[in-house]
């Protein structure tokens, strides 16, 4: 069974969607950069803060919608979610910064 996007359900990006368009290529990248993460260098809020310069709820507002993220909910308040970011998707963040100035 796929969702609306042409993925199925164990994460693998499959080449049509149910109404037989194809994936746009942003879409597939996306999938098949965030199953390559796994074993890359993992950063948290703080150490990204530190390493640019900038707040922390900055940094967390900057990372928390990006593909690769991971967030692990410690409970059920959001106060108590942690972030893991990949050092691929630090890079993607950091050059988008750059290149919005």
């Amino acid at each position: 069974m796929r969702d609306g996007r042409g993925l199925s359900p164990w994460g693998g990006a499959k080449g049509l969607v149910r109404n037989e368009t194809a994936l746009k290529f942003d879409e597939i990248s996306t999938v098949s950069s965030v199953k390559n993460t796994a074993f890359e260098k993992h950063y948290r809020i703080g150490d990204l803060a530190r390493l640019w310069g900038l707040g922390r709820e900055t940094v967390r507002k900057l990372v928390k919608d990006d593909p690769g993220v991971i967030k692990i909910r410690m409970g059920r308040k959001k106060a108590h979610t942690m972030y893991s970011v990949p050092e691929s998707a630090a890079h993607r963040i950091h050059t988008r910064l750059l290149n919005t100035a």
